[in-house]
């Protein structure tokens, strides 16, 4: 089914309100841009407790369908720029360029939902991740970012790189005999992601951003 259908039976007022909260689950299926279990928290944090609450189901369902009508959007304007860069004879885009088909932000609410998402993951999964000292190193720049409501200091963004770096080595040496070994980086590489999303950029040198 579609999310379009999965919306509609979300909002439909005949059906029992467990089978629509079930319908909006669906539809995060479809969409879910920091994450399946991070989307529900966000959408229940901006909608209210929507597992027992009309108003607020139908609150996190208007949540949702506007951040996936951003991304289309954004998806728009990508192919547009594909279709003049093909007519121009460049027909791969470069590894390191911006892809919508790839969805791994919130489209209308980056640093907020990113911020969200850290929350949950320092509540929920870092714990259990942090073995050595390249994620005891992460789990600082999290909590850094937690007290200050999401700015990193200069510091701490080049802790936070390095950290990057590393496992981004780890990852492109591409030998994992140790399946669980290979998800414990995969899920930290998330969280870095998460943690740029919520620091966004740094300031301008002389700014008296903080």
């Amino acid at each position: 089914m579609s999310f379009g259908n999965f919306a509609r039976k979300a909002r439909d007022p005949s059906l029992p309100h467990r089978k629509r909260v079930s319908m909006l689950r669906s539809c995060v299926q479809l969409y879910r841009p920091i994450g399946f279990h991070a989307t529900l928290s966000f959408l229940e944090a901006r909608a209210g407790r929507f597992q027992e609450d009309e108003a607020a189901l139908l609150r996190a369902l208007d949540e949702l369908e506007a951040s996936r009508a951003v991304w289309h959007a954004e998806l728009a304007a990508y192919d547009e720029t594909r279709r003049a860069a093909k007519r121009r004879g460049i027909r791969s885009p470069r590894p390191r360029d911006p892809n919508p088909y790839h969805v791994d932000h919130w489209y209308g609410a980056r640093r907020e939902a990113a911020l969200h998402a850290v929350l949950y993951w320092n509540r929920r999964r870092l714990p259990a991740l942090v073995t050595d000292d390249v994620s005891r190193d992460l789990r600082a720049c999290v909590n850094a970012c937690l007290e200050s409501g999401g700015r990193l200091a200069p510091d701490e963004r080049r802790t936070l790189a390095a950290c990057a770096g590393r496992l981004r080595s780890r990852m492109d040496a591409g030998r994992w005999e140790d399946r669980i070994e290979y998800f414990r980086t995969r899920d930290l590489l998330t969280i870095i992601r998460l943690l740029e999303d919520a620091a966004g950029a740094p300031p301008e040198p002389g700014s008296m951003a903080g």
